[in-house]
């Protein structure tokens, strides 16, 4: 490459990232405004929020499937120790204000549903198209925003297979499955928060051994120089633990806002159903599930009615700003066909997989662990052993990956890859 053509990409970059700044701030700016205007305050405030996950998510890089995919195939822990402090500030924070039922003196539910069957299956089926995606339902969101254009794909498709799974919605909810539990209700919050943090400490010690026992150390993140501190919050990237800090505080402001914790998948399932309605289908006359009140109004209502659906847009345009502000807004059109495929089948098997198990990452693991629901739990056994299956199948569309490398035995060295 030329001198010539090096200065016309960096020229070329930059403008891109000074036109994605200015865009991601005007939409963020007079988004907040009409939501005020055409909704009501707290509509805006969680656009708001939104904006402000989506710039923890992209800065911190917080992803659940790149944690899962790591631990699985190298046996390195540190993304899921992160998940527990998350989930332990969640339980701290969560559990007093259900326990009470209210919030500043709003009345406030958690993210509790049904423990059965179909929360199983959705839930393996959503893990397995983690891996395949190479994203999760907050990741899909945030990387859309950060200009990944192949994320667009597993966008589309993951709306496609949520309001596929509305059809038959009634069939899966009649398998056998417990009423709503939560930990709260069982066993008040101060039970509840101990048995919630023994856990969360012996899945963080099981991770430790595990990774001493594979590679003799535990990872650490790179050292930041001084002189690089001060612009970190905005251009550089974050501590992984600052992200689980930030996106618990925010999961609790979204609770005192809105009146129940973050979700992100629901949205989805409301998002296909509005575009087939403006197409010429029925989705109330498909079952049920379009026929329950809130459902209902959700699907006659503006978009911007939509609590999720707002915070779904700022994350976006949260995560655009703040990879501009990086300078790394940098989309790339060029997608290989077996990329392209797994990016579609990960989609489908995500949206469908949430909308039968009550959630995603998001609403089912995070939001229903930090409200003591044991479908939460469930959730993540059942989408942690899909996450296995889909980093085994991994190979199948990215053939020039590294295979799983075997996790059998205890060892001093990393353990040998076997290459494709």
């Amino acid at each position: 490459m030329s001198t010539a053509q090096f200065i016309s990409m960096t020229r070329a970059a930059a403008d891109s990232n000074r036109l994605a700044k200015m865009a991601s701030f005007i939409v963020l700016a007079a988004g907040t405004v009409f939501l005020a205007i055409s909704c009501n305050p707290a509509q805006a405030s969680l656009f708001l929020v939104g904006g402000a996950l989506g710039l923890t998510l992209y800065h911190a890089s917080f992803g659940f499937t790149s944690a899962w995919r790591v631990f699985i195939s190298e046996g390195r822990g540190q993304g899921l120790r992160a998940q527990m402090a998350l989930l332990a500030l969640g339980v701290l924070l969560f559990f007093p204000v259900l326990n009470s039922g209210t919030l500043f003196g709003k009345e406030i539910t958690g993210a509790v549903s049904p423990l059965g069957l179909s929360v199983l299956i959705g839930a393996f089926m959503f893990g397995i198209g983690m891996q395949f995606s190479g994203s999760c339902a907050s990741g899909t969101l945030f990387t859309v925003g950060g200009g990944n254009a192949r994320m667009l794909v597993t966008l589309a498709f993951f709306i496609t297979g949520s309001v596929l799974a509305t059809i038959n919605f009634e069939w899966w909810v009649s398998l056998p499955s417990l009423p709503p539990v939560s930990l709260v209700s069982m066993f008040g919050p101060f039970i509840g928060i101990l048995i919630s943090l023994g856990t969360f400490a012996a899945i963080t010690i099981l991770t430790v051994i595990i990774e001493k026992c594979h590679h003799g150390a535990l990872e650490t993140q790179p050292v930041i120089s001084a002189n690089k501190k001060p612009f970190r919050f905005f251009k550089g990237s974050w501590p992984i633990l600052w992200g689980a800090a930030a996106l618990a505080v925010l999961n609790f402001i979204t609770l005192a806002i809105a009146g129940r914790p973050w979700g992100v998948a629901s949205a989805f399932a409301l998002w296909g159903a509005k575009l087939a309605k403006a197409i010429g289908f029925e989705p109330s006359q498909w079952g049920t599930y379009w026929q329950s009140a809130g459902n209902a109004k959700a699907l006659a209502a503006s978009i911007f009615a939509d609590k999720t659906s707002v915070m779904n847009f700022g994350i976006i345009a949260g995560a655009m700003f703040a990879a501009a502000l990086a300078g790394r807004f940098a989309p790339n059109l060029h997608i290989s066909f077996r990329s392209l495929a797994a990016a579609i089948a990960g989609g489908l098997l995500m949206g469908y997989g949430a909308r039968i198990a009550y959630g995603c990452n998001i609403g089912a693991y995070f939001s229903g662990i930090s409200s003591g629901s044991l479908h939460g739990w469930a959730w993540i056994a059942a989408a942690f052993s899909g996450n296995m299956l889909g980093v085994r199948l991994y190979p199948l569309f990215f053939a020039e990956q590294q295979a799983t490398p075997q996790l059998a035995a205890c060892q001093t060295q990393p353990a040998p890859v076997i290459l494709e």
